[in-house]
């Protein structure tokens, strides 16, 4: 902003002042306002026929930039993909901005101009925001939060309900990848691992799925917790036991090698762009081929079970290479602070 010589967020930027009018009009409207050139406090949308999906997300990562993404891109892709797992397709997102006193302009600049580019991938409009200013030390650079509203076919029922013993449990692709590349970019743990985070958007493949016929019964992405939170959680919900095979788990050897180093589980590591999916088992090999088409590392791991009446723990059971199963244990509070 050439009006500011130094170049850095200033408490006044969240005042609604002059400041305030400079970095919405020099940094913010050129990037997502419409023709018009004004984006309003409340936006108006037009709906298509069809259900509404509404969904929204905070993100808090540190560092933010990272290989295969940053806080402007993750932001709008994950609420973009929270939408798909309902089976919507994204209509509009809101963007909210909390600043830190002192984050330089240009790193402002950066993460607004990834906001747009996701935006632009994901076919999604950025219609309205906000924006907050905290004193030097209280924001991690800075923070988002995004809400996602979107259009859902009225034939779909994709949830835990919709779940039934004997549905396959498939993954979209390797697990763990997001949070070995937040370890690695922090540079704390004396990692090297340069693999890119799996941030992408889902739902084209979704979408994909849907118009191929197949019967999805559920999804989930696999974010904070990673597979495993996501198993105990779709579970509980659908009051059913599973059984995943650990054999079967698509696992990239560098996050492999990473997590031993760590002890941390790689199925419990957080993930930007891998979903569970659950489908009867007649068309399992037909949607992991068309997971594969999108990436290879897809995986058919496991099956759902009938629960038995009154068991309530312990849903979720991993199976070795011997047969032998175990409970699976998701873990208790986050393995990494500052993740998503």
């Amino acid at each position: 902003m050439p009006s500011d010589p130094i170049g850095t967020v200033q408490l006044g930027h969240g005042g609604g002042g002059r400041l305030s009018r400079q970095l919405l009009e020099q940094l913010i409207l050129p990037r997502f306002a419409p023709a018009g050139g004004v984006l309003l406090d409340a936006a108006l949308l037009h709906p298509p026929d069809g259900r509404l999906a509404f969904s929204t997300d905070s993100y808090v990562v540190r560092p933010l930039f990272f290989p295969g993404g940053d806080i402007g891109a993750m932001a709008v892709i994950g609420t973009a993909n929270d939408l798909a797992m309902v089976g919507a397709r994204p209509l509009a997102i809101s963007l909210s901005l909390i600043l830190e006193e002192g984050l330089p302009l240009a790193t402002l600049e950066r993460v607004l101009d990834s906001v747009a580019a996701a935006a632009a991938l994901c076919g999604v409009a950025v219609v309205t925001g906000d924006t907050k200013v905290v004193e030097r030390g209280k924001g991690d650079g800075m923070y988002l939060n995004t809400a996602g509203i979107g259009c859902v076919d009225p034939s779909l029922a994709i949830g835990p309900a919709a779940i039934r013993a004997g549905d396959a449990i498939l993954v979209s692709g390797d697990l763990g990848r997001h949070g070995v590349a937040i370890l690695a970019a922090r540079g704390e743990l004396g990692l090297t691992n340069s693999l890119p985070s799996d941030l992408a958007p889902l739902q084209g493949v979704v979408q994909e799925m849907v118009g191929a016929g197949l019967e999805i019964h559920a999804l989930r992405d696999l974010t904070r917790g990673g597979l495993a939170a996501a198993l105990e959680e779709i579970a509980a919900a659908a009051g059913l036991a599973m059984v995943v095979r650990e054999t079967e788990l698509p696992v990239a050897p560098a996050v492999c090698g990473a997590c031993d180093l760590l002890g941390l589980e790689p199925i419990a590591m957080a993930n930007e762009g891998r979903f569970l999916l659950m489908v009867p088992e007649s068309q399992a090999v037909d949607a992991l081929a068309l997971l594969r088409r999108h990436q290879p590392s897809a995986q058919w791991i496991g099956q759902v079970e009938g629960l038995e009446l009154g068991r309530r723990e312990g849903r979720v059971r991993l199976e070795n290479a011997l047969g032998v199963r175990r409970l699976l244990d998701p873990g208790r509070g986050e393995q990494l602070p500052r993740i998503c």
